[in-house]
């Protein structure tokens, strides 16, 4: 800062930190990005996604979201004047149907919408899935917005991909991802879009006039850390197996069920078997005022069936030991309040 670099920045973003996505880009995924058609740098992956959505989808145009989805993806789509098209991921396994998400493509939407590693399931696409989603793409000319900002939180030997990456997808994917999670600095708020010239033209029109830019000491000092080696990015996946393997471990000893999450740091669990019913909003209410600790109902992450969503609740496992010792503790109170 005492540099200078405490300005207002180029609006789509510094030349240093847009050098270093591409080349992160490249070292990681193998791809070849220009800095400065390509990438974009956003306040966030929160405007990342609106800024996308404002910027290719006409009113009246319809978007598919895989769903549970975060709940600004249908702002997004709300703000544009488009139209959601939901296809869910069903519990317990989180995995969507084909031909239902065939279906949604036949409505010729605009775009469609997801997220992997995936909030609030855990679930990590695979390539097959990624397989089916890529050739719907290309053959009803759709745009795939792809929200991958927890691309280096997987586990147990899981590799997350770039859809960009899958043949006829580079020009027609806007690849969204923000360096908050990785390096644990969320409140930064540094996000970014790759996607190619023309869509990249499209969504930097809505970035300059919403936020004219991040912040640029900020930007400055993730350009500097993004280039850490490799002993990092392991570092960040053995901690945070670690603790989901300690919220795992509070769920298993009061019952809880739940799909093991392969990357991300949330995981849904049923809690029918506390007798407590299955209405997910009274049971987070109730579980905040009675035992002390704070989830997020499984319903909300649903627009087109929150039935989908009852009886779940999104525990999430970025946190210090000291935090979980008090949730352990707290939890002892559910043996009593049955």
């Amino acid at each position: 800062m005492r540099d200078g670099r405490n300005q207002y920045g180029m609006t789509w973003g510094q030349p240093s930190l847009r050098a270093a996505i591409a080349e992160k880009s490249r070292r990681f995924y193998g791809q070849e990005i220009d800095p400065d058609q390509h990438v974009t740098v956003t306040c966030g992956v929160t405007e990342a996604v609106i800024a996308a959505l404002l910027g290719i989808v006409n009113p009246g145009e319809k978007v598919v979201i895989l769903e549970p989805a975060h709940e600004n993806y249908h702002a997004g789509i709300a703000f544009a004047g488009g139209i959601p098209v939901w296809v869910p991921l069903r519990p317990p396994h989180y995995r969507f149907d084909a031909e239902e998400l065939a279906r949604a493509f036949q409505q010729k939407p605009k775009a469609v919408l997801f997220n992997s590693p995936h909030n609030p399931s855990g679930r990590v696409f695979t390539e097959q899935e990624l397989a089916i989603i890529r050739d719907l793409c290309v053959k009803h000319d759709v745009v795939a917005i792809t929200d991958e900002i927890y691309e280096h939180l997987v586990f147990d030997g899981l590799r997350h991909i770039p859809i960009a990456t899958y043949p006829g997808m580079e020009d027609r994917t806007i690849t969204i991802c923000g360096l908050g999670k990785t390096f644990a600095v969320t409140g930064w708020r540094v996000g970014y879009c790759i996607a190619s010239a023309e869509l990249t033209d499209a969504l930097r029109k809505v970035h300059d006039f919403t936020t004219v830019c991040a912040p640029t000491p900020l930007q400055e000092a993730m350009a500097s850390v993004i280039g850490l080696p490799d002993s990092y990015y392991q570092w960040v996946q053995t901690f945070y197996a670690s603790r989901r393997s300690r919220m795992l471990g509070i769920l298993d000893k009061y019952g809880f069920k739940y799909a093991v999450p392969e990357g991300a740091y949330y995981v849904m669990a049923d809690f029918r078997h506390l007798g407590r019913g299955h209405d997910d909003m009274v049971f987070a209410y109730w579980l905040i005022d009675e035992v002390g600790v704070a989830t997020v109902p499984g319903s909300s992450f649903y627009a087109s069936d929150p039935g989908l969503g009852r009886g779940l609740v999104r525990f999430a496992f970025p946190k210090k030991d000291e935090t979980f010792d008090v949730v352990e503790k707290r939890f002892e109170k559910l043996e009593t309040l049955r």
